[in-house]
């Protein structure tokens, strides 16, 4: 597993300020629609200059017709991130469609597609999109698999499944990380790291147990030798 950080404060300050705590890590950094509207390229750029080893993940889950979503693609590979998302709803379509604008990129940023957003509990889920939340992340998860993407973002739960029903090396990102119990917030399907690791995780997204703690760097520093450990 790598630790992804959510970078989700207030301000660039306080974000960057948190990076250059662990600039000598080479983490993942994950930057939201907040963080990215509000500060843009030069946010991403700052971090790369605290440490060109971060690895960025813009999360913006990209959602529109095929061609928007394709030229947004290609704009996103232009700033240098090494993994981005799109929402699996967009459909088949869509993602072959971002696919093969990135095809001439000789190194492309990873694409992962959300299949159903940790915030969801099965009822909330169910009145859209009218399956289980499990059925159906696994059903956008083949098709995801089938269009060339790299993985997908999906809670624990569901990793070792979307895993089985594709491949061992198809990538899993789960958001919704406490690492140690911590409480859950708004999101409905949490997890530990032990639960990420014994689900096939690839990348646990962590971020209010990280920068709501009073010592983030400590906390990181606990969080990455319990996962050197797993």
């Amino acid at each position: 597993m790598e630790l992804c950080i959510a970078l989700d404060l207030p301000s660039a300050q306080e974000n960057l300020a948190l990076a250059n705590s662990l600039k000598e890590h080479n983490i993942w950094m994950k930057v939201g629609f907040r963080a990215y509207i509000r500060d843009g390229k030069p946010f991403i750029d700052a971090l790369k200059e605290i440490n060109p080893d971060f690895k960025i993940f813009l999360d913006l889950k990209l959602y529109d017709i095929p061609n928007t979503m394709a030229d947004a693609a290609e704009e996103i590979a232009k700033l240098g991130v090494d993994m981005f998302n799109i929402h699996a709803s967009a459909g088949a379509v869509a993602m072959k469609s971002v696919m093969d604008r990135l095809s001439s990129y000789k190194k492309r940023p990873l694409v992962l597609a959300v299949t159903a957003l940790t915030s969801f509990d099965e009822a909330n889920f169910k009145s859209i999109y009218e399956k289980s939340i499990n059925e159906k992340a696994k059903e956008f998860a083949k098709m995801s698999y089938e269009n060339g993407l790299d993985g997908v973002v999906c809670s624990s739960f569901e990793s070792r499944e979307i895993k089985n029903a594709t491949s061992n090396e198809f990538l899993t990102l789960s958001p919704g990380i406490r690492p140690f119990g911590e409480d859950a917030g708004d999101q409905q399907r949490v997890a530990t790291l032990e639960v990420a690791h014994n689900e096939a995780v690839d990348y646990p997204v962590v971020g209010r147990p990280i920068y709501k703690d009073k010592n983030p760097k400590a906390k990181v520093e606990q969080i990455l030798e319990v996962i050197k450990n797993l």
